[in-house]
């Protein structure tokens, strides 16, 4: 049996059976190895060998973790919060002010994306920003499945189309791992084709907006949403000041970098809030501490996966798998687009990380997408899309667990009919589409 399909199996398995993803991923690695006859030592040197190349990604995910939660105590978060109430107060709460409503989705829609570029700081915004306006969307009779799906739409979109933040993070997963497939690909090379799948991102936010727009009513249950932080205006500013450092340190016109910009980026934001005192000296190493612990399981999935993809590689299997794939295929190269597709779908809806996903599936797609005689450019918007596929949907992923958080914390919101099934057709079909067609029209 091909080691490639017994190691993806396995870890897709134990990744459903809910098995931790990180055990799930270095069993399915050992199973590879042995069915591919190396022994137990070569499997577990290979592993190891591999584990390096997702130690930038985990590093950069630590520093932004810490980030943060460091900017959480500058009091910038309660800023936010408050403005949002202030505003919508002022627009008045009555369930028919639809410009009260827009303005709630605009913030909401605002914040996500900013929370993966320009504000990196993932989807710790988000039991500081909804929680506090529950009672708001209560009275204006928001039904919170839109709610989940703006925050997905906004927690996802902007890592695959825009080069900076997490998307930098993504975009240089996708050219390393490709690289390391065979295909010698830049950073650069990945921003322009991922616009095309981005805009099917677009289209089920608009959708979700027509199946979720009817009123639904919930129970006005009190819970503990008091913002505890006190907010000064110099604290503010330099908060501003760092967070413009981060995104400058990650434009390589400004400061080219072959690697590290992610990590260097976080780090002089938390450099500016240590000098200019924004972080308070005494509190500055247990919050750096917790934030890191924030982001430390998504950092080791990152590198279990790397080194996933390492035994996959040195199995020597994927060349017959490829051989396989191009004998039962044919000359069908749609249909070859399509079950890769699907497959990126089925691994990210196990793994629940779209960047852990990209060194799984580049390690067999890019062969078999070079036998198809794909271009570049189509195979890393192939990757790219079959690496998001599943984000939206996936139980496991942030961008579904982060919304939940959020949006339960009155226990009116199930995290599986309310988030994970809406995201999952509202964006996922969508995505599958406009994927499908940019592979084709670059290919």
């Amino acid at each position: 049996m091909n080691a490639v399909i017994v190691a993806v199996v396995i870890m897709l398995v134990l990744s459903v059976l809910r098995v931790n993803v990180v055990f799930s991923l270095a069993i399915g690695a050992l199973a590879g190895g042995i069915t591919a006859g190396m022994t137990l030592d070569e499997t577990m040197t290979s592993f190891v060998n591999g584990l390096g190349d997702g130690a930038e990604v985990a590093l950069s995910y630590g520093m932004l973790g810490g980030l943060a939660i460091a900017i959480s105590k500058t009091g910038m978060s309660e800023l936010l919060v408050s403005s949002v109430l202030n505003l919508v107060k002022r627009e008045g709460d009555s369930q028919k002010s639809s410009l009260a409503k827009a303005l709630v989705f605009f913030v909401i829609l605002l914040m996500s994306i900013f929370s993966q570029n320009l504000i990196p700081i993932h989807i710790a915004f988000i039991p500081l920003l909804i929680p506090p306006i529950i009672k708001i969307l209560n009275l204006m009779q928001i039904d919170r499945r839109l709610i989940a799906c703006i925050l997905a739409f906004g927690l996802i979109t902007p890592y695959m189309s825009l080069p900076f933040g997490f998307g930098l993070v993504y975009q240089g997963i996708v050219a390393d791992q490709i690289t390391a497939a065979g295909l010698a690909i830049t950073k650069s090379d990945v921003y322009g084709p991922m616009l095309i799948p981005a805009i099917g991102m677009f289209v089920g936010l608009i959708v979700a907006f027509f199946v979720f727009r009817k009123p639904r009513t919930y129970e006005n249950i009190v819970v503990d949403t008091e913002l505890k932080v006190t907010i000064e205006k110099k604290n503010i500013f330099f908060t501003i000041i760092a967070l413009i450092a981060t995104v400058i340190v990650q434009i390589p016109a400004i400061v080219p970098l072959e690697s590290g910009a992610m990590f260097l980026g976080a780090l002089a934001g938390v450099i500016i809030l240590y000098v200019t005192g924004a972080l308070k000296w005494s509190e500055a190493d247990q919050v750096l501490t917790d934030g890191m612990r924030l982001m430390a399981f998504i950092g080791l999935v990152m590198i279990a996966s790397s080194g996933f993809a390492q035994v996959v590689r040195d199995t020597g299997h994927v060349e017959s798998l490829v051989n396989g794939a191009t004998l039962i295929l044919g000359d069908n190269k749609g249909l070859a687009v399509l079950i890769m597709l699907l497959i990126g779908l089925i691994i990210d809806m196990g793994i629940g990380s779209s960047f852990a996903t990209i060194p799984i599936i580049a390690a067999i797609f890019v062969p078999i997408s070079v036998e198809f005689g794909l271009s570049p450019a189509a195979i890393i918007t192939l990757i790219g899309t079959a690496g998001a596929l599943g984000d939206a949907g996936s139980p496991a992923s942030d961008s579904t667990l982060g919304p939940t958080a959020g949006l339960n914390v009155d226990g009116q919101h199930d995290h599986i009919r309310d988030t994970c099934i809406p995201t999952f057709f509202i964006f996922n079909i969508p995505l599958m589409i406009f994927g499908w067609v940019a592979v084709m029209f670059f290919s």
